[in-house]
């Protein structure tokens, strides 16, 4: 009987050692993988729309440009706009991560952009059609030191987009 406390001080400190000397969450401590981290979550924030994980992705101070305005819009409603823009013209827009190289500040990503012609809203100047595109898009993500997203450098998908609804 004299032994049973002192087991139960060794199993808790082996517990305690466990718990302590179990590998760090990757992605809590490592800037790369936490900039894929949250690229994952950003293909559902501008899948769903969803301005509540955008405001967790972007940060209120990055400036995008973007054709739609003259002027940058800022941070997760500034970018979201132009995602619902799109949706009233292609009310099925889905994106689709295929493929990302990352480093401690950039993440750039191959998405294929899809969608149907179909909503209310003409899109660069072509009245809805009901044609279908699939295109793929690159982008360059900067990230600040918190993780967040700062900066969106878009290469060119416009060009799969109107050739896919026929625009011409």
């Amino acid at each position: 009987m004299k032994n049973i406390p002192r087991l139960l001080s060794l199993s808790a400190l082996a517990a305690f050692l466990a718990v302590g000397c179990a590998a760090p969450d990757t992605a809590a401590t490592d800037p790369v993988e936490r900039n894929k981290a949250a690229m994952r979550r950003f293909e559902t924030c501008i899948n769903a729309n969803d301005l509540e994980l955008g405001r967790q992705l972007i940060s209120g101070k990055a400036a995008f440009a973007t054709p739609v305005s003259p002027e940058p819009l800022y941070g997760a409603e500034g970018y979201l706009s132009v995602v619902s823009m799109m949706r009233e013209s292609f009310p099925d827009v889905h994106w689709k991560l295929e493929e990302m190289v990352a480093d401690e500040r950039t993440v750039a990503v191959r998405w294929t952009c899809s969608g149907t012609f179909t909503g209310p809203r003409p899109f660069a100047g072509v009245e809805p059609n009901g044609r279908a595109f699939s295109t793929s898009v690159m982008n360059f993500y900067k990230f600040d030191g918190d993780g967040l997203i700062v900066d969106d450098i878009a290469a060119t998908g416009m060009l799969g987009i109107l050739q896919g609804i026929g625009a011409d």
